[in-house]
C-alpha cells in the first residue's frame, strides 16, 4: 500500500486498541456499533453490486440519538485499507469528529476504535466516510459508507403522523471527460468579474480539455432502483415527514412529488425561520432537507427526480395511497430554482469581528488529467496543510466565498454550523446551515462563531474537488 501524507497522518494518528475523544472509555457494551466490510447491494433483482458498507446494509443503520446524552459507539474496519467515519453535521471534538486534516485517529485495517461524544445539535445530522479516493472509485463517498442520523431534542413536538428517511444515492462510477454543470438549479444571476476570472484562469491553463469527472451507472433511493423497491404506502389526509439526504459522492439532485407540495421544517437538520412551501427540492451533496407533506392527492405516483435519464435509470421511489392501483405516475412539473432565502427571515444584524474572503477558481486537468481546484490561489497540501486560517474563541467569522467557476460547489464547515448572510445576490438571515450550494460565478456570505475549538476542516463535498484541492484548516489561537 503507497502511503501519501494523507495516510501517513491517519495511521500516525491511530491509537491502538479503543480510544475515545477525551478521555477513556473502558469495558462496557457499546450503544452502537459499526461495522465496515464490503458486501453486496441489490439494487434491483439484476442488479447486484459490491462495495463498503456500514452493517452489510445500505443505507448504513438509521442511528437515533438523544441531544445532550453522552454515547459511545465501536467502529470496526474489516477491509484492507485505513477508514474514518465522519460524524457530519455536529459539534464535536476534532479527535472524534472523522477527519485526518483535523487529527481524528484512522480505525487500521482489521481493527477498531472506541469513541464517544456529546451529541449535539439536534436535528437530521448524517455519518460517512472521510477518506481520501483521489483516482480510486472503490474509495471514499464513491462507496456506500453512509447512513443516517437523527438527534431527538429534548422536546419534540411531533407535528407529523410518521417519518420517512430517504438517501439519494448513485453506484457503479465511472471516469468521464467534464463537461459543463447546469446552473439553472439555483436563484441568482452569473457575476460579470467571476466569469472573467472563469476565463482568465481557463485562458492561462496548460490543459485546455476539461478534467475527469464522475459519472454513474445506476441511480437509486434507499439503494433500490425505482421500481424495484417497497413502495412507500400513505394514507389520504396523513402528514408525512420527509428526511431527504444526498448522499452522493458528486451529483447535484433535485426531488418531486407530482401533485405535492413539501413544506420545508428544517434544512441540515435546523428549524428554518420561514416554512415555505416548494413543488421541488434541491440538493446538493450531503445537504439535508426535512419537508411535510399532506397527502391529499390519491394516487399511485413516482417521487424522483427531474433529470429524466437519471429518473429513468432509477433515482425515484413510489409512493402508493392505500387502496389505489395502477401503474406509477410521473408529471413534470414546472422549472423552479431552489433559493434558500425563501426560508430566511429578513436580514442577519449581528456585525462580524472579522470576514475573511475566499476565491475559488479551476485549473483544468492540471492534476494527471483532473481539475486542481484552489482558495485565493493555493490548492490544499497535506505537506504544509495550508490554507489554513487562524480563529479566536469567541468571535464572529463572515465567510465570503467567491466561485469563478461553472460548478455548483457544496461546501461544507465541520464542527460548526454557519447563518447564511447573503446568497443569489439577495440578504437573508436565521437560515442555519452545515452545507450550502454556491452557484456558478456567484457569491456567498455567510457567518459563523468560533464556538469549538480545535482544527476545523472546510471544504466542498464533492469527492473530487475537495480530493484536489478544495479544502482550507480553520485553527484557533
Amino acid at each position: 500500500m503507497t502511503l501519501n501524507r494523507r495516510s501517513f497522518l491517519m495511521l500516525a494518528a491511530t491509537v491502538p486498541g479503543w480510544a475515545r475523544g477525551t478521555g477513556s472509555v473502558a469495558g462496557g457494551k457499546a450503544d452502537h456499533t459499526l461495522r465496515i466490510a464490503t458486501g453486496l447491494v441489490e439494487l434491483a433483482p439484476d442488479r447486484i453490486i459490491s462495495t463498503r458498507l456500514y452493517n452489510g446494509q445500505f443505507p448504513g443503520p438509521l442511528l437515533r440519538l438523544t441531544e445532550g446524552r453522552r454515547v459511545v459507539v465501536d467502529i470496526f474496519n474489516d477491509t484492507d485499507t485505513p477508514e474514518l467515519v465522519h460524524w457530519h453535521g455536529q459539534t464535536i471534538p476534532s479527535d472524534v469528529d472523522g477527519a485526518a486534516e483535523e487529527g481524528t485517529p484512522t480505525i487500521l485495517p482489521h481493527g477498531m476504535r472506541r469513541i464517544d461524544f456529546v451529541p449535539k445539535p439536534s436535528g437530521f445530522r448524517f455519518y460517512h466516510t472521510h477518506v481520501a479516493a483521489s483516482s480510486d472509485l472503490n474509495r471514499g463517498t464513491y462507496t456506500g459508507l453512509v447512513g443516517p442520523l437523527y438527534i431527538e431534542p429534548k422536546e419534540n413536538p411531533g407535528n407529523y403522523d410518521r417519518e420517512v428517511f430517504l438517501v439519494l444515492k448513485e453506484f457503479s462510477p465511472f471516469f468521464s471527460r467534464g463537461g459543463d454543470m447546469a446552473m439553472d438549479a439555483l436563484a441568482g444571476a452569473p457575476i460579470a468579474e467571476l466569469v472573467q476570472m472563469g476565463k482568465t484562469a481557463d485562458a492561462a491553463a496548460r490543459e485546455k480539455a476539461k478534467g475527469f469527472e464522475v459519472g454513474y451507472g445506476a441511480f437509486t433511493i434507499n439503494g433500490k432502483i425505482l421500481g424495484h423497491g417497497e413502495p412507500i404506502h400513505v394514507k389520504q389526509g396523513e402528514r408525512v415527514l420527509f428526511h431527504v439526504l444526498n448522499g452522493s459522492a458528486s451529483e447535484i439532485r433535485s426531488l418531486a412529488l407530482p401533485g405535492h407540495v413539501f413544506r420545508v421544517i428544517a434544512l441540515d437538520g435546523n428549524p428554518v425561520p420561514v416554512q415555505a412551501e416548494v413543488p421541488v427540492l434541491w440538493l446538493g451533496t450531503a445537504e439535508r432537507v426535512s419537508a411535510l407533506v399532506r397527502m391529499d392527492r390519491p394516487g399511485i405516483w413516482v417521487m424522483g427526480d427531474l433529470a429524466d435519464e437519471d429518473r429513468r435509470r432509477g433515482m425515484g421511489i413510489v409512493i402508493a395511497y392505500d387502496g389505489q392501483r395502477g401503474k406509477p405516475v410521473w408529471i413534470t412539473p414546472k422549472p423552479v430554482r431552489w433559493d434558500y432565502t425563501h426560508f430566511g427571515s429578513g436580514q442577519a444584524t449581528i456585525a462580524p469581528d472579522e470576514t475573511i474572503e475566499m476565491t475559488i477558481v479551476k485549473r483544468n486537468a492540471a492534476r494527471g488529467g483532473f481539475n486542481e481546484w484552489t482558495l485565493n490561489g493555493e490548492a490544499f497540501s497535506m505537506e504544509t496543510m495550508r490554507p489554513r486560517y487562524r480563529l479566536h474563541e469567541g468571535r464572529r467569522y463572515r465567510l465570503r466565498v467567491r466561485n469563478a467557476s461553472d460548478d455548483i460547489h457544496p461546501l461544507h464547515l465541520h464542527r460548526h454550523s454557519f447563518e447564511l448572510v447573503r446568497i443569489g445576490g439577495r440578504p437573508t438571515g436565521g437560515v442555519i446551515k452545515d452545507v450550502v450550494m454556491l452557484g456558478g460565478f456567484q457569491e456567498l456570505e455567510c457567518d459563523f462563531v468560533a464556538d469549538n475549538p480545535g482544527p476545523t476542516l472546510f471544504h466542498c463535498h464533492q469527492q473530487l474537488h475537495m480530493d484536489f484541492g478544495l479544502m482550507a484548516l480553520f485553527d484557533y489561537a
